[in-house]
């Protein structure tokens, strides 16, 4: 073989002008840091659940209302939501074939997680934080 360039992209690859995004490793990393920042998060959300189980309004508000609390709960939100939106922009961009659709699913994908993250957080501070 020949010192020259080595573009191991395929002819069709070459034409479209389709290569390397660049960013495969850092979305495979952010997927596998989400994931694993999931684990303790999903146990306390879990073991809240239980601790919580046949409490009343007033106690649920009460355990929220510790600063705590809401803070891990709102990282729990933010983090599943994020693992969500990469896992879901996998199958849509592996699986999606038109460029219209999956631009509009990518967006889709993206204005839903915003929407739940948002109306998550506001509810829960306003139970933390009262009314």
């Amino acid at each position: 073989m020949s010192g020259g360039n080595k573009d191991m992209r395929t002819a069709l690859g070459k034409v479209r002008g389709l290569g390397s995004a660049r960013e495969g490793t850092e979305h495979f990393w952010r997927q596998r840091l989400t994931a694993i920042a999931n684990i303790p998060l999903t146990l306390f959300f879990v073991g809240l659940l239980v601790a919580l189980n046949g409490a009343g309004f007033a106690e649920t508000r009460a355990a929220l209302a510790n600063p705590f609390v809401a803070l891990v709960l709102l990282l729990f939100v933010i983090s599943g939501l994020y693992h969500m939106r990469l896992g879901m922009q996998v199958i849509i961009e592996d699986y999606i074939y038109g460029e219209g659709m999956k631009l509009a699913l990518l967006l889709a994908n993206t204005f839903f997680t915003i929407a739940v993250g948002v109306f998550t957080g506001f509810a829960l501070l306003k139970m933390a934080f009262g009314s």
